[in-house]
This record gives C-alpha cells, structure tokens and sequence, in this order.
C-alpha cells in the first residue's frame, strides 16, 4: 500500500470521528438548551471564551452550532473584545513619569556650584551629560528644594556639592 492512500485512509477516519463528536455535541447541547427555563446568565469569562471560538469558527458554522445565544450577539462580543484590547487603556498612566535621584542629584549639584546658570544653562549641560531633561522639570526640582532662580541665588560658600546630594536623597526618602 501507497504512503499516501495510508495517509488519507487516517485522516479521513480521524476527521470523520470529530464530526460524529461535533454532531453529538450541538445535539447535546439542543436538549440542553431546550430544558432552560428563563434566560441563561454568562459571566465575563464565559462570554469571552464563546467569543473567542465563535470568531474562529465563523458564522456559517456558528449559524449552526449556536443554540444559547443568536451568532450575532456572539461576533459582537468578539468586536468588543477587539475594541477593548486596542482602546490603549493598558498603556495609559496619571502624570509624567518622575526623574530619577541621579538625575535630581545632578540638577543641584550643577544649580550649587555654578549659580548663575539659569534652567536652560542646566538642561544643556544635562543634556551635554546624556540626560532628557526640560528646564520646566529643572525649575521645578530647584523649587522643590527651595533654591532660587539664577539671577536670586548667589555664589554661597554653604553646602558643598556632597553635601547637597545627601541632603537631596533625605528629602527625598522623607
């Protein structure tokens, strides 16, 4: 005997079982469906996993099998599944992300050792270091920790630049 005939004699028996196993199924759930009293409640999850096979089947074939619920109100389903994956909900956060301490570190070390840089000086200096920072961001790091602007804040001999990097990292973790 021919590989082939072998192959197709399988297959045609395998195929021929999941269609008496589909048969009895949609029979099944015929019955089933006919001893129902009132309306059948689906849960999320449910109504999911229908629409998820019921899109993969098609609707011909749903036409066919469905008996719970018409094939139409399960493709629409799997539209608001579709909908509700793409609507972008997942990726939205509240704010803008916060700069890092490294980064907040740089901005004083900088706006302390150099005071009559302004905020556009500092971020082209950051951005000469590697680091996307805007001078709206740097503003506000610099009055979060109450140094004034450029022209206000004066050459001091105060706090050295270490000591304003650990003063930046105890206001931040208090």
């Amino acid at each position: 005997m021919d590989w082939r005939r072998v192959l197709a004699y399988i297959t045609g028996t395998v195929d021929e079982e999941l269609l008496l196993r589909n048969e009895y199924l949609a029979a099944e759930n015929r019955i089933l469906s006919e001893q129902l009293q009132g309306r059948l409640r689906l849960t999320d999850l449910q109504r999911k996993t229908l629409a998820e096979i019921g899109y993969r089947l098609g609707r011909k074939a749903l036409a066919e099998v469905a008996n719970i619920v018409k094939p139409e109100t399960i493709l629409s389903w799997y539209r608001k599944l579709v909908a509700q994956k793409f609507d972008g909900s997942k990726a939205r956060g509240v704010g803008r992300l916060p700069i890092s301490l490294e980064v907040e570190t740089l901005i004083l070390r900088i706006a302390w050792e150099n005071s009559g840089w302004g905020y556009d000086r500092i971020a082209g200096a950051l951005s000469n270091l590697g680091h996307s920072v805007s001078d709206q961001t740097i503003g506000n790091v610099l009055r979060r920790h109450d140094i004034p602007p450029a022209p206000a804040r004066k050459k001091r001999r105060g706090p050295n630049s270490f000591e304003v990097i650990g003063w930046c990292w105890l206001r931040r973790t208090s």
